[in-house]
């Protein structure tokens, strides 16, 4: 096996290790790692990382925490595909301020589409547009953690990434993809 793919399999095992676990460590609600990883495996480890690191770490904490409705998993997972196929749309523009932009569109994304589907798939909320505007005004203190659990992880990977990158480069080792 080729020594590109080996890393980056090592590196999507890292990250689904790392979705699992801080799924299940007390944290506040919706600062987790997984929007993070769909956006960095898209941009560093290619489309199919960028859809199964995110859905394989979310479905193993599951295991651990709890199905739920199944059209709001699906929902909820995949939206974090979607923000996985932004990593993949920013992989050739990557620089600070597009990886920001998607970690901003990924949380935006998430926020709007969860949202209308516990709306729409649940009786919590009425049927009509004053219902949907209640679900979202209710929601903003989740969307906060996740737009800041999002900026957090996104930087904390990317970060990492390239500073071990830059080191690797200037020693001129190639053991990680690019």
């Amino acid at each position: 096996m080729e020594k590109n793919k080996i890393n980056k399999i090592v590196i999507f095992v890292i990250l689904v290790s790392l979705g699992l676990t801080f799924r299940l460590l007390p944290h506040p609600w919706n600062f987790t790692p997984i929007a993070a990883i769909a956006l960095f495996s898209g941009v560093y480890l290619g489309k199919k990382y960028a859809f199964f690191a995110p859905i394989l770490a979310m479905f193993l904490s599951d295991i651990f925490l709890g199905f739920y409705s199944w059209k709001l998993m699906l929902t909820v997972y995949g939206s974090f595909c979607l923000i996985g196929l932004i990593g993949l749309m920013i992989k050739k523009y990557k620089s600070l301020e597009t990886i920001l932009a998607g970690s901003l569109s990924g949380s935006v994304l998430f926020f709007l589409i969860t949202n209308f589907a516990v709306w729409q798939f649940t009786n919590w909320y009425p049927k009509t547009l004053s219902g949907l505007i209640q679900c979202y005004i209710l929601a903003l203190p989740f969307f906060r953690n996740s737009l800041l659990g999002d900026l957090f992880y996104n930087f904390i990977f990317f970060g990492a990434y390239e500073s071990v990158l830059t080191l690797v480069r200037r020693k001129k080792f190639g053991f990680l993809p690019h």
